[in-house]
């Protein structure tokens, strides 16, 4: 029996072959652009976090207690006292990739014609944290450890104040005294992450000088702590635990970007429901029209014997072959244009650079696959269309007879 409502339901469908290529038209554009927003969505979200992971925050940072980054205090009492001791302890858990003191300052950079406020971070050149930055790098040399004058200079920072390598600008620090103190610096490279907002505004010099230079005492402001794989960030924190210290994952120094990404999301979510009721209308529209036009046909198959069931069978049949083959289409179109995002992305310019500090997104945003996520989308809308399907099965079931054949 089941092999004739195959047949029976093929051959509906195709009795009125424009709707149905308008309905699997619907299904299919319907799950491309669900795959195609929610795999937007991870690469905006994937992308940011790993290149505030990769630059800025790491996988984990110990700090002092004390320690606030919004103010970058070079207080004694908010630094960390021993920062090579606690770094070496922390690099020789199982799983630390690279533990790196580092000292935050804000400053000042100025040259004869311009000037502008800036992060000033002393690193630990020998680091593998760092090695982003080393191989970053587009003009001159990255910063040796003993290097006493030498800084880094965002490429992008130095385009808009006219710096180029070898030229002396002037650097002025708040040190922990309180006091402004200023220096002389001479710019050894210029390094390009393809982040605006780290390449405008971070001037990079050996620790051992920024010490020197905010009088800290070879203090530090955190220990930058990166990790072979980003799911061991748990253990090895709970392992780095200390009662005078606070230990930050990457989700705690991420908080901010990730809150506003979960509050984005209830957007697009929103966005999802309504393509998703728009599909469903659709396919409902599309059965109950199929009814009402085989009225008087449901009706002789009602009087030749044939069960409520099987006309609910017949109609949900026609639901699966709509559904299944407008999945086919829109996962092929849907994947297509995730690869799309994913290896070649969108250019949004400079965007990027006003989406605030804790939005590390380059000048190309990428998308990225989430098989889980779209295998769900899909059968997600393959139970959307069948539901849909309910209520024409329904009616078409409780036909009576006589009144179908009078159409």
């Amino acid at each position: 029996m089941l092999s004739k409502l195959w047949v029976l339901a093929y051959r509906d469908l195709w009795r009125n072959s424009r709707r149905t290529i308008l309905s699997m038209t619907a299904v299919a554009l319907g799950l491309a652009l669900l795959i195609i927003m929610n795999g937007y969505i991870a690469g905006v979200m994937d992308e940011s976090v790993q290149n505030n992971i990769r630059l800025n925050t790491g996988h984990i940072q110990i700090r002092a207690s004390s320690y606030n980054s919004d103010d970058m205090s070079l207080q004694w009492k908010d630094l960390l006292s021993e920062p090579d001791q606690i770094a070496a302890r922390a690099a020789a858990l199982p799983g630390v990739r690279a533990a790196a003191p580092v000292l935050w300052a804000g400053g000042m950079i100025a040259t004869i014609n311009d000037s502008t406020s800036l992060q000033i971070s002393g690193i630990d050149t020998t680091s593998a944290f760092y090695a982003p930055i080393r191989d970053s790098v587009v003009a001159g040399d990255f910063l040796a450890a003993d290097d006493r004058s030498g800084i880094l200079v965002g490429e992008r920072m130095a385009k808009s104040m006219n710096i180029g390598v070898g030229q002396d600008v002037s650097l002025t620090v708040v040190d922990s005294d309180g006091e402004a103190d200023e220096g002389i610096f001479t710019v050894r490279g210029l390094f390009s992450t393809g982040i605006p907002s780290y390449d405008e505004g971070t001037v990079l010099m050996p620790l051992s000088k920024a010490q020197a230079f905010a009088r800290a005492d070879g203090r530090a402001s955190s220990i930058m702590i990166l990790l072979d794989s980003q799911e061991a960030t748990d253990s090895v924190a709970a392992a780095l635990q200390s009662p005078d210290t606070q230990v930050l994952t990457w989700r705690d120094l991420n908080q901010a970007f990730l809150q506003t990404m979960e509050a984005g999301l209830a957007f697009y979510y929103i966005l999802d429901g309504i393509v998703i009721l728009i599909v469903a209308v659709i396919i409902a529209n599309t059965l109950l029209m199929s009814v009402f036009e085989r009225i008087r046909e449901m009706g002789i198959l009602a009087a030749l014997g044939m069960k409520g069931r099987h006309l609910t069978q017949m109609l949900l049949l026609e639901a699966a072959v709509l559904g299944l083959v407008g999945i086919g289409v829109g996962l092929a179109l849907g994947l297509s244009g995730v690869a799309y995002l994913t290896y070649v992305g969108i250019y949004i310019g400079d965007i990027a650079s006003s989406a605030g500090s804790g939005v590390a997104l380059g000048s190309t945003i990428h998308g990225r696959f989430v098989p889980g996520t779209f295998a769900g989308i899909s059968l997600s809308t393959l139970v959307i269309v069948m539901l849909s399907a309910l209520y024409p099965a329904w009616y078409a079931a409780h036909l009576e007879p006589v009144a179908a054949l009078r159409g």
